[in-house]
């Protein structure tokens, strides 16, 4: 049984960092793809960043480029999302999902076929 387990979410003021974790278990994590994704209130969830089985490929959302940074360990069967600079439009439940086994990293969620329960961060401004 598959299970990805969020933790590091909270209350932060606006300009602090966050870093996101993401405890994988019930699969050979280095033979999935990673991705962190969102969900603000009212809006559609969305792709925040992704990589690659052996972090090969990594792509950003263009609203966190330069200022998050996605990242795994393959030994410890994590992925990470640090958040720097965060702002107010960063609130949102975050949500990290793994690929189907081999599968390429995507912006699509359609190709994550895992997905953990969430965790919120909300940024106040």
């Amino acid at each position: 049984q598959v299970q990805l387990v969020e933790s590091g979410g909270g209350l932060v003021q606006a300009g602090a960092s966050l870093r996101l974790s993401c405890a994988a278990s019930g699969l050979t994590f280095r033979r999935h793809s990673m991705g962190w994704f969102r969900k603000a209130p009212g809006k559609e969830r969305e792709v925040v960043a992704v990589i690659s089985w052996i972090a090969s490929t990594i792509d950003y959302a263009d609203s966190v480029k330069d200022r998050f940074a996605i990242s795994r360990d393959n030994a410890e069967n994590t992925v990470y999302l640090q958040m720097n600079s965060l702002k107010s439009a960063d609130t949102a439940v975050y949500f990290c999902a793994a690929s189907r086994s081999l599968g390429a990293s995507s912006r699509l969620q359609t190709a994550y076929a895992y997905w953990g329960q969430g965790t919120q961060v909300t940024v106040s401004s």
